[in-house]
C-alpha cells in the first residue's frame, strides 16, 4: 500500500493505505452547480464587475474628499474659524455634510 505522512506543529503521523474502497452511494451534491446563474455570471463577467466596482468606489472617495474640502474653503471665505484652530463651523455647512455622506 501507499504511505501518507501528515505533520503538524507537535505531531507527525504516518498512515498506510491498505486498500481502496468504492463508495456504495454517489457523493451528495451540496446544492451548488456550474449551471447556476451566479456561477456563470462570475465566470463570464467577474473581472469587469470588480473593475467597475473599483472605479466607482474610487470616484465616490474622490468626490467625498473634494466636497469636504470645498465646504471647508467656503467656511474660510466667510471668515469662520478653521477646523485646525478649534472651530466647528463646518458642521453647519451642507456641502461638508454632503462630502461626508458620499
Amino acid at each position: 500500500g501507499s504511505l501518507i505522512t501528515l505533520s503538524c506543529l507537535s505531531h507527525r503521523v504516518v498512515c498506510q493505505v491498505i486498500s481502496s474502497a468504492v463508495p456504495a452511494e454517489p457523493a451528495q451534491d451540496n446544492g451548488t452547480s456550474d449551471s447556476s446563474w451566479i456561477t456563470r455570471l462570475e465566470n463570464n463577467y467577474g473581472f469587469y464587475i470588480g473593475l467597475g466596482l473599483a472605479v466607482f468606489s474610487s470616484f465616490l472617495i474622490g468626490s467625498s474628499v473634494i466636497l469636504k474640502k470645498k465646504g471647508l474653503l467656503r467656511l474660510v471665505e466667510k471668515g469662520g474659524t478653521r477646523a485646525g484652530d478649534g472651530g466647528h463651523g463646518y458642521l453647519k455647512d451642507w456641502l461638508w455634510w454632503a462630502g461626508l455622506l458620499t
